[in-house]
């Protein structure tokens, strides 16, 4: 990843406390990373970039164009930094990868064939149920 520097360079953290139970030493500690990066205004991406990452993240995106990511999975604020700049890195590939153009194939005569004898047998079935002409 060409990007991957340049865009760390770019994140910023705040340390938060975590919630939930834990005892004493969750309310003295802030061990939650809450990762901020304001997509606007990265220099890490082209203009093209920017748009497909922000097609793709709208729905995790503010009004102004920043991701907030947090991670408060472990008791370490170091542990959690790593964690949280893992999941960002990952979250940006995935939304920068192109799809595979998709290329129509053609329909084989063989299972033409089958169809159009399926349907045959069918058709035969059918008529043999009607009652027959006495004429």
């Amino acid at each position: 990843m060409f990007y991957k520097t340049t865009v760390v360079n770019e994140l910023r953290f705040k340390a938060i406390r975590s919630s939930g139970s834990g005892g004493q030493h969750v309310n003295k500690v802030a061990s939650k990373v809450e990762l901020i990066f304001n997509l606007q205004e990265s220099t890490a991406f082209s203009e093209q970039q920017k748009e497909r990452l922000f097609n793709k993240l709208s729905t995790r995106l503010t009004k102004e164009g920043v991701l907030i990511l947090q991670c408060g999975e472990s008791r370490s604020q170091h542990k959690n930094k790593t964690l949280v700049i893992n999941r960002f890195l990952e979250l940006i590939k995935v939304a920068l990868k192109l799809p595979k153009k998709r290329v129509p194939t053609k329909i084989p005569k063989s299972v033409i064939r089958k169809r159009l004898k399926n349907k045959q047998k069918l058709s035969d079935k059918k008529v043999n149920r009607k009652k027959p002409d006495l004429d």
